[in-house]
């Protein structure tokens, strides 16, 4: 992604959902994937307002705690979601599993935003953070679903080269699934919040974990 947010090309745009009277209906989703085992998955853009008190019980959840946003209140949360839609190099997008809202995705670009001084960034280059909803009935192969349908909307774009993460060393289970959809581990590097695993995987990289060679 270079000074434009990322185009996702060649997808139909179904129509939003039918607004209640008096709402404000839902953005349209951007992107969608079905998985053959566990159904469709979608991607819309989030919406600072509309969606700010279910994702502020996504992010101080316990469960996301890498998120870093454990203490924030339902305005901070809004505040950042509003801040992250008027930054030309970052996004941020609800992502719908069966329709149901189920995984959270942002992308951005490193040459200006999270990376900054620390990785060289290169054309093509786009960077990532997801996190999937708490939930008290997990379903096994989930969240490699998500991730994988978060890798394919963003390789969509064919100026996406490459996509960098920088996950918590701690986090261990992200660890292992960035691995499985391709990733490689470049280094560890030293944020202001966190020490990360600076992680990149290529196109063809993401291919080979799906089995297609282009």
């Amino acid at each position: 992604m270079n000074e434009h947010r990322a185009r996702i090309p060649g997808q139909r745009l179904p129509s939003a959902p039918e607004a209640r009277h008096g709402e404000r209906p839902a953005p349209a989703p951007l992107f969608t994937r079905t998985d053959p085992a566990l159904g469709e998955f979608a991607l819309r853009p989030v919406d600072p307002a509309a969606d700010a008190a279910l994702l502020h019980g996504w992010v101080t959840h316990p469960k996301a705690v890498f998120w870093l946003m454990q203490d924030c209140d339902l305005a901070a949360v809004e505040k950042e979601s509003a801040r992250i839609a008027a930054d030309p190099f970052h996004d941020a997008f609800l992502g719908l599993h069966n329709g149901t809202p189920a995984f959270l995705m942002e992308r951005y670009d490193p040459a200006h935003r999270e990376l900054v001084g620390i990785h060289t960034a290169e054309p093509g280059d786009v960077g990532m953070h997801f996190l999937t909803a708490p939930t008290t009935a997990p379903v096994h192969g989930f969240t490699r679903a998500v991730l994988t349908t978060v890798m394919e909307m963003l390789f969509a774009d064919p100026a996406t080269r490459r996509v960098v993460v920088e996950p918590d060393t701690r986090n261990t289970a992200v660890h292992a699934l960035n691995e499985a959809v391709g990733f490689e581990v470049l280094r560890t590097v030293s944020l202001p919040a966190k020490d990360a695993r600076l992680s990149t995987c290529t196109r063809d990289q993401f291919l080979a974990t799906r089995g297609d060679h282009r």
